[in-house]
């Protein structure tokens, strides 16, 4: 199995960065891993911490209509270049925690993703420099409240509520290119959303180059790399969970807000 960097709380509300053992226990590191954190002699049993999103990113830049079949089942071709939004750090939220489902909406859909952890500060650069930049990967879910994106026209409000972020539950280092990326609603065996991360238009190189020719990425920045077919609604209740091969699988529950 891979190494599952993560980021928990201890009883006593301090956060670290640490490597999930087999056994659940954490060993802590003495900086976030991306900044070269090295392993210490404290280590942290399953009942002593909760887990948290396994970064505090500064932002998280989104990329929407990024496989061809979500585009064309929201109506749209697929864009010509990458499309870019943005999403609050404050809507970032831990696996196993509750969305909260805001009372301006009617409508809240999941979109299961790939995201990409950003390791060193990245401006202009090459898709080929680009690989070397992205540190890891997570599960990300990117939610939004689709009344709201349509009446809007823009993103910014569907997009950015609090709880509209989970992220996690760990990072790994290395994915397979081909992994799936499969998103559960509720206890049905079969898949709402089922596709290989490699059938994206723009590959995760190519849209950490993009993006770093607007605006600078910072290390813990994360990039959401687009949902597959098949979004659709959540309920008041619902469980939702987002699984990739290799990485693991990211399992909220939806609230009232």
């Amino acid at each position: 199995m891979a190494q599952r960097y993560v980021r928990v709380q201890n009883l006593e509300g301090k956060i670290y960065y640490g490597l999930l053992q087999l056994s659940l226990s954490v060993q802590v590191l003495d900086a976030p891993p991306w900044l070269q954190g090295q392993p210490t002699d404290l280590n942290l049993e399953p009942d002593n911490y909760q887990i948290l999103s396994p970064c505090a990113p500064s932002k998280i830049v989104a990329v929407g209509k990024n496989y061809a079949d979500h585009a064309a089942e929201m109506g749209t071709s697929v864009p010509s270049e990458p499309l870019l939004f943005l999403k609050p750090p404050t809507a970032v939220i831990a696996s196993e925690t509750e969305i909260k489902y805001p009372l301006q909406s009617q409508r809240v859909d999941y979109e299961g993703e790939l995201a990409l952890v950003i390791g060193d500060r990245v401006f202009n650069c090459t898709p080929e420099e680009a690989q070397t930049k992205i540190w890891g990967y997570t599960i990300a879910n990117d939610v939004t409240a689709r009344d709201l994106q349509q009446k809007d026209g823009q993103w910014t409000r569907a997009k950015g509520f609090d709880t509209f972020c989970p992220l996690g539950p760990w990072i790994v280092r290395e994915l397979n290119p081909g992994a799936r990326l499969q998103t559960f609603l509720n206890e049905d065996a079969d898949p709402v959303q089922s596709a290989y991360i490699d059938q994206m238009v723009f590959s995760p190189d190519v849209l950490v180059s993009y993006i770093s020719q607007v605006m600078t990425l910072l290390p813990g920045d994360v990039v959401l790399t687009g949902t597959p077919l098949g979004v659709g609604p959540l309920h008041r209740g619902d469980r939702i969970r987002v699984e990739i091969e290799g990485i693991g699988r990211l399992e909220n529950t939806v609230a009232a807000y």
